[in-house]
């Protein structure tokens, strides 16, 4: 498993931005991750269309995001956090001060 902190730059509320990307990604048709399991407000869970496992998400202090990536693989594991760096980057990049990972 491994943990990340995201920490948006001043001003930024990122968890409210990154929900809005994805369904408006996901409404359009294209996109490799979905939103699963039940509708909370400061929490989400998603899914990749190709790699097991999931991340969690959930609305942080000071309007950091924190998300968890598991995966019964380890390979899909490493996978997903690549995919989901590299997502965030695309579209939050210059909203975002920080990213920390900690291997669990």
């Amino acid at each position: 498993m491994k943990s990340l902190q995201i920490v948006p730059r001043d001003g930024h509320s990122l968890y409210g931005a990154m929900i809005r990307k994805q369904a408006e990604i996901r409404k359009a048709g294209r996109g490799t991750f979905s939103r699963t399991g039940a509708r909370r407000s400061k929490a989400a869970r998603w899914t990749h269309v190709r790699y097991k496992g999931s991340i969690e998400l959930k609305s942080a202090d000071a309007d950091a995001v924190s998300a968890r990536i598991k995966s019964p693989d380890r390979g899909d594991e490493a996978r997903l956090l690549s995919s989901f760096l590299g997502w965030i980057d695309r579209h939050f990049g210059t909203q975002i001060a920080s990213v920390s990972i900690q291997y669990q």
